[in-house]
């Protein structure tokens, strides 16, 4: 990541429906690109108390803000901070990374797609994206930030192990995230197990 910078825009306290967090604003600069991050912290994060409960979440409009019922991510959202708070700390970082990292109107271009028939990894590879764009210099390096360098990693999603771990973030444990399945995200889900590996 030596191409890579964090700077930490700014900090504020972030009372919300599921407990009183801290809220921060981050950006990691690449020489091409700027990513932008919000992190919500609860308790104390010392390695000294173990490692903390951690979501890494990407920004889905459509799930998180409309209610969608074609994914599960706003249920794993709230099942997360839920976690977070019954534990009294963790962090939870949420990414700017709509639709694996393809952008909110390819997403609503795959959605079209999958209206014809096409499953969401068939979708994005017919648009011209792999399967799953994203990357976690930033998040780890959030996570650097904190002095966070071991995580029980609330995910369901392998390749968010093997990327913290490749960033020099010890994943002691991965926490499953399981949300029930409803009528309209079963191939969805299912989809997430066979093509993308996901462990449910």
């Amino acid at each position: 990541m030596s191409d890579f910078r964090l700077n930490k825009v700014a900090e504020a306290d972030f009372p919300s429906r599921f407990g009183k967090f801290r809220i921060y604003g981050f950006e990691g600069v690449r020489p091409a690109e700027t990513e932008e991050a919000v992190a919500l912290k609860l308790g104390d994060l010392s390695p000294a108390l173990g490692a903390p409960l951690v979501r890494i979440h990407s920004q889905c409009l459509t799930g998180d803000v409309f209610h969608s019922l074609r994914c599960d991510c706003r249920s794993q959202l709230e099942l997360a901070l839920d976690q977070i708070v019954e534990e009294g700390r963790g962090l939870l970082i949420y990414e700017h990374q709509e639709g694996r990292g393809i952008g909110l109107l390819n997403k609503l271009r795959a959605y079209e797609l999958q209206d014809q028939g096409l499953d969401t990894v068939e979708a994005n590879e017919e648009l011209g994206f792999e399967a799953d764009l994203r990357d976690y210099a930033l998040p780890a390096a959030i996570l650097q930030h904190f002095g966070v360098l071991e995580v029980r990693l609330l995910s369901n999603n392998p390749d968010k192990v093997a990327a913290l771990e490749n960033a020099g973030i010890k994943v002691v444990e991965r926490a499953p995230i399981i949300v029930p399945p409803l009528e309209t995200t079963a191939g969805y889900l299912r989809t997430k197990r066979e093509k993308l590996g996901h462990l449910f």
